[in-house]
């Protein structure tokens, strides 16, 4: 699934980022080489990175 359309991130990046120990949206896009552009996705992406931090 598209997260972020701005950037073209998927949920499996975000999950990966969160994995790999991005705490936050912002974090978890600078990781991933990028920074939100529009904002729409924060919501989504801080839900992703809190699910799988908190499996971890």
């Amino acid at each position: 699934m598209v997260v972020c359309s701005c950037n073209a991130l998927r949920e499996r990046d975000v999950r990966t980022a969160a994995r790999s120990g991005a705490a936050c949206a912002k974090s978890a896009y600078a990781a991933l080489g990028c920074r939100p552009q529009c904002g729409q996705c924060l919501p989504f992406a801080r839900d992703l990175i809190r699910a799988e931090r908190t499996c971890a």
